[in-house]
Parts: structure tokens; C-alpha cells; sequence
């Protein structure tokens, strides 16, 4: 369903396709010019000031590029690997080896689904634990024959079924954070979308992390989190704004490295353009990553993610 802040640019557009039904028309193709520029003028007023709550409408909108979309796009010949050698394959995470720019890569990465079959196969994109062992599977043979790791993270958060806490869904999620942590070869991390909780750090410890624009990453949805807080899930937006979940919050905060800019209109209006972005930073971040011994990217990414637990002293002091 449309957001609501995007309700007049959605008006605009199909104004604007109603108009090109008729072709040659000299005053029907003026009034669609005039048309096209404001929408233009009116989608950049608005995505130039979203809120933390409109934000988070974008990192779910359901035409989004996901993993699959950016394998695409940016690798070639992939050969997707499945199940955990346990118990079973999870389709809601998507393994393989790839090329990336002819360099032999692992590629791992949340797959929501479009349509409802797809969703429901892909478990809307919340992993059970063979998703987790079936990735870490794979990162370790990345590592095991020296290949680079490119993570793409879009989930709400691990599924919380009782299945899942059957077959050790912390457990799981806690060993790939050991696990990643202490991987000799470059990690590259990229929240595409929702970054929700361990369902998402599970597969994002790397060397470097990058958001999209319109991207968020929390350790709750708000939802979840107004409805802990004020017992009201109805209260999510105000949730959102407190939580500082976007993109310029945490790059501020020093929790991601890069923000990767988004098209006018977010990444699901012109990927072509967002995988352009992405593909360079990609780039640059692999070749310098690449030049660093296997010891040394260990202990950066040690010594990253014990800085994300330490306060400044202004939140510590004794009154």
C-alpha cells in the first residue's frame, strides 16, 4: 500500500499516465510536461525532509530492490548454495559464490519476496536458524579460500516461532556474531532496508557498513518498541524519532561507515541509478579492505565493534 506522505505524488503520476493516452495531442502533452515537473519539484521537497517514521515507510516499501535484485545488477555467474547441513535450507537468506568486477566473492543476503507466494516462502524475510548456519557455512568457506564476504541486510528481525527457538535461534545468531567477528577476509556489510535487531547483525559484522539513505537499523521495530514502552504500537512514529534509527543518526553515532545516496523518490523509484552508487563504493571499499592482512582486518573489526558499546563521558558523569 502507498504511504500516505506519497498520496499527491501518486495523484501526479497517474494524472500524468491518464495524459499519455493521448499522443500528439499538443496541449495534453504540454499540460503532462508541466505535470512531470512538478511532480519533480514536489517528490524532492518531500523526500528532502522525511521524517524518521516516513523513513522507515521507505525501508519497507515493497517494490525495493532486495538481495537478488542486487545480485543481479552488480555480480555475475552466481551459483546460489543451500542448506545448513543440520537441518534444512531457509529461503528467507540467500547464499552463493559470485564475481564481482571478476573477483571471486560469497554473497549473502535477506529476501523478503514480492507477491504473497513469494512472501510466504521467504518467510517475509525473518530467518529461521538454518538460515544463520547456512550462512555461516558459507562465510566460512569464503574465508577458507580466501574470497571477500558482501552482506545484504533486510529483515524486520529473526522469526520468532516456536519452531525457530526449538532449533536455536539465539544460539544461532550468537555463534555467527563470534564467528564473523574472527573471519580472515574482507567483510562488506550494506543495510539495504530494515536492519532489524540480531535477526540482522547476525550476518552484518564486517569491516565496513554501509546504509542506504532511507535505510534503518534498530534493535526493535518501532512498533515493538512503543508497544513496550506505552503498551501502544499506535504510538510508533514517536518511537521512531526517539530511537535515532536512521542512516545520518548512526553514521553520527559512528555505527555505520558509509551512507550510500538513494534517487529521488528512494531506491525502488530508479535502481539503476542506487546500484551505480553502491557499486563504487563497493569498489573502493573492497580494495582497500583487500590490501590488508588477514590479521590486521581481524583486529580493525574487533576493535570497531567494541567502540559501538562505549559512552562518552557526558552520559557518565556523577552529578
Amino acid at each position: 500500500m502507498p504511504d500516505d506522505f506519497e498520496a499527491p505524488l501518486l495523484a501526479l503520476q497517474k494524472r500524468i499516465e491518464e495524459l499519455a493516452a493521448f499522443p500528439g495531442d499538443p496541449v495534453k502533452e504540454q499540460e503532462a510536461r508541466r505535470l512531470r515537473q512538478e511532480l519533480s519539484e514536489k517528490r524532492r521537497s518531500i523526500y528532502a525532509g522525511l521524517t524518521p517514521w516516513q523513513k522507515t515507510q521507505v525501508a519497507r516499501h515493497p517494490n525495493r530492490p532486495y538481495t537478488l535484485d542486487y545480485v543481479g545488477a552488480l555480480f555475475t555467474d552466481f551459483t546460489e548454495l543451500h542448506g545448513d547441513r543440520r537441518f534444512g535450507d531457509d529461503p528467507a537468506l540467500v547464499t552463493g559464490f559470485a564475481r564481482y568486477k571478476d573477483r571471486a566473492v560469497a554473497v549473502v543476503g535477506h529476501q523478503k519476496g514480492r507477491d504473497t507466494k513469494q512472501k510466504i516462502y521467504r518467510n517475509f524475510g525473518m530467518p529461521k536458524p538454518e538460515g544463520y548456519r547456512k550462512a555461516l557455512r558459507i562465510m566460512q568457506l569464503a574465508a577458507k579460500f580466501g574470497r571477500p564476504i558482501i552482506s545484504f541486510v533486510d529483515t524486520p528481525g529473526a522469526y520468532p516461532g516456536l519452531d525457530a527457538e526449538e532449533r536455536g535461534q539465539a544460539e544461532a545468531i550468537a555463534y555467527n556474531l563470534r564467528e564473523m567477528a574472527r573471519l580472515p577476509t574482507p567483510i562488506i556489510v550494506n543495510v539495504t532496508g530494515e536492519g532489524g535487531s540480531g535477526g540482522a547483525l547476525a550476518v552484518a559484522v564486517g569491516d565496513r557498513v554501509n546504509m542506504l539513505e532511507h535505510s534503518i537499523y534498530s534493535v526493535i521495530t518501532p512498533e515493538g518498541c512503543a508497544a513496550i514502552l506505552w503498551r501502544d504500537a499506535g504510538r510508533a512514529e514517536e518511537a521512531a524519532t526517539a530511537m535515532k534509527i536512521t542512516a545520518p543518526d548512526l553514521k553520527g553515532f559512528g555505527l555505520v561507515d558509509e551512507i550510500v545516496p538513494e534517487p529521488l523518490g528512494g531506491a525502488h523509484a530508479d535502481p539503476d541509478t542506487l546500484f551505480a552508487s553502491l557499486d563504487r563504493i563497493l569498489e573502493a571499499q573492497l580494495k582497500e579492505l583487500s590490501a590488508l592482512p588477514a590479521d590486521t582486518l581481524v583486529d580493525g573489526r574487533y576493535e570497531k565493534f567494541r567502540r559501538m558499546g562505549k559512552l562518552g563521558t557526558e552520559f557518565i558523569e556523577a552529578p
